[in-house]
C-alpha cells in the first residue's frame, strides 16, 4: 500500500543523508521520516492524526517499503536490481536474527518489529511481489493482477493492523481490499509513464475488451475506446474501496483517522482520473491542495468521532 503512494517522477528523488556511525536508534528513526518526507505523495503517510506511538513505527515500515520500491524502478539501480533487493532481503533476515544492522532502516525496523511483533511473512511477501517487476512486465488477467497486488502491496495493509493490535482475517482481507483499490488507481493514473518503462498492468484482457493496443499507449492517443477502459477500471476500483469501507468503520480510534483519510484519499484520485477520461495518457491527474483539503474534511465526518476516546485515553494515562 504504502510505496504505491508515492507520485511518479522522471527524475530520482533526492539522496536523503545516512546518519553518522555509530547508529543511533533516535536518528535512524529520523532518517526513516526524512526520507518519508522527502517525497510527494496523493495522501499523508503517517499523517498527524496518527498516535505518536505509532508514527515513527509506520514510518520505519514505509522506509523499508520505499526503499525496496526504488530497487525494483528508480533509474539508478537499472543494471543492479536483482542484486539490491537479494541484498535487503539478507539484511530483514539478520534484523529477524538480531544481528547488527548494516543500514539505519533496519535499525529502525528491528525496534518496530520488536515492539509489535510483526511476522517477517509480510516483509518477504512485499519483497516477492518487488522481484515480480523485474520479470513480468505484463498481466493477461485481472486475477493474474490481483495476484500481484497482494504480494507487493497488500503486506503494507497488513502490517498497518498488526501495529494496532489487530490479527482478526476479515480485517485483513478488507485490508487487501483497500490496497487492490489504491493500487488500481495508481495503475489508472501511471498508464502512461509506466508504459514508459515497458510495464502495462491494465489486464490484457481489458485491452482487448475495448480495443486499446500497445501502440495507443505508446503514441499517448485519445480516443473513446480509452476513455472506456478509464471508466471500467475507474468503477471496478470504486467497488474495491467500497469493500474496503468495512475496515474503515470497523477499526479502533488509534487509526480509524487515518485509514479514512487513505480510503477517501484513493476515491477522491478516482474523481481526478474519471474527470480526465480518454486523456488519461496525456493529461496525468493530481490532488491539489484543495483536494486534499476536501480528503481530511470528509475523513474527519467519518472518524472525526474516534478523537474523543484517544483525548480520553490520553487523560487517563
Amino acid at each position: 500500500m504504502i510505496h504505491r503512494l508515492a507520485v511518479r517522477r522522471a527524475q530520482p528523488y533526492p539522496a536523503v543523508p545516512m546518519p553518522p556511525q555509530p547508529l543511533e536508534l533516535e536518528a535512524c528513526y529520523r532518517y526513516c521520516e526524512a526520507l518519508a518526507r522527502a517525497r510527494h505523495h496523493n495522501f499523508p503517510v503517517a499523517s498527524m492524526f496518527v498516535p505518536s506511538r505509532f508514527r515513527r513505527h509506520i514510518l520505519a515500515i514505509y522506509a523499508f517499503a520505499r526503499t525496496a520500491d526504488d530497487f525494483a524502478d528508480e533509474p539508478q539501480y537499472e543494471g543492479r536490481r536483482s542484486r539490491e533487493l537479494d541484498r535487503w532481503e539478507e539484511m530483514l533476515h539478520a534484523c529477524y536474527h538480531n544481528e547488527p544492522p548494516e543500514h539505519p532502516v533496519f535499525v529502525a525496523l528491528g525496534d518496530t518489529v520488536r515492539t509489535f511483533d510483526l511476522p517477517i511473512t509480510e516483509f518477504s511477501s512485499l519483497l516477492q511481489g518487488l522481484r515480480t517487476d523485474l520479470d513480468v512486465h505484463r498481466y493477461a488477467t485481472f486475477n493474474d493482477l490481483q495476484s500481484y497486488i497482494s504480494r507487493a502491496a497488500a503486506p503494507v495493509g497488513h502490517l498497518f493492523l498488526y501495529l494496532a493490535g489487530y490479527r482478526d482475517p476479515q480485517l485483513h482481507n478488507f485490508a487487501e481490499d483497500l490496497a487492490a483499490g489504491l493500487a488500481m488507481a495508481k495503475f489508472i493514473q501511471d498508464m502512461a509513464a509506466d508504459f514508459d518503462r515497458d510495464r502495462i498492468y491494465i489486464p490484457g484482457e481489458d485491452l482487448r475488451h475495448f480495443g486499446v493496443t500497445p501502440s495507443d499507449l505508446q503514441a499517448k492517443r485519445t480516443s473513446e475506446a480509452i476513455g472506456s477502459l478509464v471508466r471500467y477500471e475507474v468503477a471496478r476500483a470504486r467497488a474495491l474501496f467500497e469493500r474496503a469501507r468495512l475496515l474503515v468503520d470497523a477499526i479502533g480510534p488509534e487509526l480509524a483517522i487515518e485509514f479514512a483519510l487513505i480510503w477517501h484519499g484513493g476515491m477522491r484520485a478516482l474523481a481526478k482520473i474519471d474527470s480526465v477520461g480518454k486523456r488519461i495518457l496525456v493529461h496525468r491527474p493530481h490532488l491539489t491542495a484543495v483536494d486534499k483539503a476536501r480528503v481530511v474534511s470528509h475523513a474527519l465526518a467519518w472518524r472525526g468521532g474516534a478523537l474523543g476516546p484517544r483525548l480520553r485515553d490520553k487523560i487517563r494515562r
